[in-house]
């Protein structure tokens, strides 16, 4: 990069110039710069020698050159996409404007003057250049060059292929080397798009006509329709061989999994099929296994709430539930915990179905129900292996329970999930079951509970006035407190969040520790007495309490308050308002 003073700046030396950094930390980046391939800014940063805001700072000074936030920026994603997407990974550069004068390039590193030549002879355009930061960058750039044409194309030509007399349907669908048949390409093209917009899980579903592909993007479904819809076993086929299914049974559901290695990343992927009315609907939950295990502190969970939590896993004994529906990310929380307790002093074993992650001095076991091995027979092998905790994936029904209950009581740490609406409810579920409430009164020690809510797009949030019904959802969850006094924000949707006004979701989280009154409520089988036991404990707080403040803090809407308030969610808006 040239400077206006019209000499070649070099990044490295440029920050020990300035001693932001010395010379031996120089020389160590080279160094590990070699093996990482990183560029240097980025291995500066990596390495804790230099903060990004800092790096950014001194670029812009020194090149006299604007520093731009991405995530406030209004890109256009057709420019974006006049750059083709290889130069714009490659250099780590996106087109943010254009006029009569050139194009306003935002670069990662606009000291790399190769690829800033390179990028220019690309567009044969004057060109100048703003620096951003690369993680926002990167994050445009996967919603930018979205693969949704291409899988329709793909789509197309492979019913083409299809179409063909000549063409053997076993021979694209089997022919796994082949990495250039129309259905792996497809296929990969699906993934890529799925884990560039953070997608949780795919649909793929055949109807009458169409075939309908459907991402599950921070909780809610973004669909595309094909109207290639003979495609459609083509895919399944495929799907089932990459699961170790049987391809010729299409009359009954299967599960099935599989490893999948997309650039750097780790995927695992769970494959649910089911028969429908027009051929088989397939669901794979994506699991990116690249960061690892989250530790307690990354899962969203407030500061008062982990150290909470962390006294409660500490016992030596005990029952403590982490509850809440599909997808809301109670398995990162276990696991969290387990990543605590995880020392070598401590026998832990698992019980799951499936094993999402592997952990290193952990002993788990897989359930495989179709050979007996079911939860209640490996519980109890289990038992019998001397453990010090014991994590059963998901109780299920009434004999896990009690062999789960039974266990915490006789001297082991035993945690696991429950489906429930939240923390009050967990402990009557139990009892539901068919326990002995005198068994979950003396076992049962805390309840998590826990959703997923969707955050307010930081690109396009702006100041919202309540609506009449939002007003009465307040009133509800903050009664005799005046939403004047609060501000609240909503997106007004743009590229970044896909026009949703979303982007992203945070946790909301309660957490309830079982006292001598709830003990005993649930010893008497009193939901009434526990239920007002619970709701006087001084360090409890509802789901809606807790989205509630989210809200006032601008992280989220009311509309996102209604739909994890279970309180407000059974009833009308004409029934919160006799709350009044």
């Amino acid at each position: 990069m040239v400077a206006p003073s019209g000499k070649r700046i070099r990044l490295g030396d440029l920050l020990v110039a300035q001693q932001y950094i010395s010379q031996s930390q120089l020389e160590n980046a080279l160094a590990e710069q070699k093996k990482t391939g990183l560029k240097l800014g980025r291995q500066l940063i990596a390495l804790g020698y230099v903060e990004e805001n800092t790096l950014l700072d001194l670029l812009s000074k020194q090149l006299g050159i604007p520093f731009i936030e991405l995530k406030h920026f209004r890109f256009d994603r057709a420019l974006v996409q006049t750059l083709p997407e290889s130069l714009a990974r490659r250099h780590r550069v996106m087109l943010l404007s254009e006029d009569a004068e050139g194009v306003l390039l935002g670069m990662a590193d606009p000291t790399d003057i190769f690829g800033l030549d390179e990028i220019q002879g690309a567009l044969q355009k004057t060109v100048r250049t703003a620096v951003v930061r690369e993680s926002e960058l990167l994050d445009i750039l996967d919603i930018a060059y979205s693969r949704a044409g291409e899988i329709a194309n793909l789509a197309e030509q492979l019913d083409e292929e299809l179409t063909a007399d000549s063409v053997d349907l076993s021979d694209i669908v089997t022919d796994a080397t082949d990495s250039d048949a129309p259905v792996v390409k497809l296929l990969q093209k699906i993934f890529e798009e799925a884990l560039s917009t953070k997608a949780s899980d795919i649909h793929i579903e055949p109807d009458e006509e169409v075939l309908r592909i459907r991402l599950r993007i921070d909780g809610v479904l973004v669909e595309q329709v094909m109207n290639e819809k003979r495609i459609a076993a083509a895919v399944v086929v495929r799907l089932k061989l990459m699961s170790n299914l049987d391809i010729s049974e299409k009359r009954l559901p299967q599960d099935g999994r599989f490893n999948l290695r997309l650039g750097r990343k780790n995927i695992d992927v769970r494959v649910s099929t089911v028969p429908v009315q027009f051929g088989e609907s397939v669901v794979m939950r994506i699991l990116d296994h690249t960061e690892g295990v989250r530790p307690l502190t990354h899962v969203g969970m407030p500061a008062n709430y982990i150290e909470r939590f962390r006294k409660v896993i500490r016992r030596p004994y005990g029952l403590v539930l982490v509850t809440g529906p599909t997808g809301s990310g109670k398995t990162t929380t276990l696991y969290g915990a387990l990543s605590e307790l995880n020392t070598p002093e401590k026998k832990i074993i698992t019980v799951e179905d499936p094993v999402e992650y592997r952990l290193p001095r952990i002993s788990q076991v897989q359930i495989h129900e179709r050979i007996g091995l079911d939860f209640g027979k490996v519980l109890r092998a289990s038992l019998r292996q001397d453990p010090d905790i014991l994590l059963v994936g998901e109780i299920r029904d009434a004999e896990s329970a009690e062999i789960a209950l039974r266990a915490a009581m006789t001297g082991h740490l035993v945690l696991s999930t429950l489906h429930t609406n939240d923390a009050v409810t967990s402990a009557l579920r139990l009892v539901d079951m068919g326990v002995d409430p005198y068994l979950v009164a003396a076992s049962l020690k805390a309840v998590v509970a826990q959703r997923l809510i969707r955050r307010i797009c930081e690109s396009c949030s702006e100041a919202h006035t309540l609506t009449d019904d939002e007003i009465l959802v307040y009133r509800a969850l903050k009664p005799g407190h005046d939403h004047r006094t609060e501000t609240f924000r909503k997106g007004a949707g743009c590229p970044h969040c896909f026009n949703t006004g979303y982007r992203g979701r945070v946790g909301v989280f309660e957490l309830l520790e079982i006292n001598s009154g709830m003990v005993d409520a649930l010893r008497e089988n009193s939901v009434k007495n526990f239920n007002q036991a619970a709701q006087a404990h001084g360090g409890y707080r509802p789901l809606g309490a807790a989205a509630l403040d989210l809200a006032t803090q601008g992280e989220t809407t009311l509309e996102e308050v209604l739909r994890v308030s279970a309180e407000l969610a059974d009833e009308s808006l004409s029934d919160i308002a006799e709350y009044e």
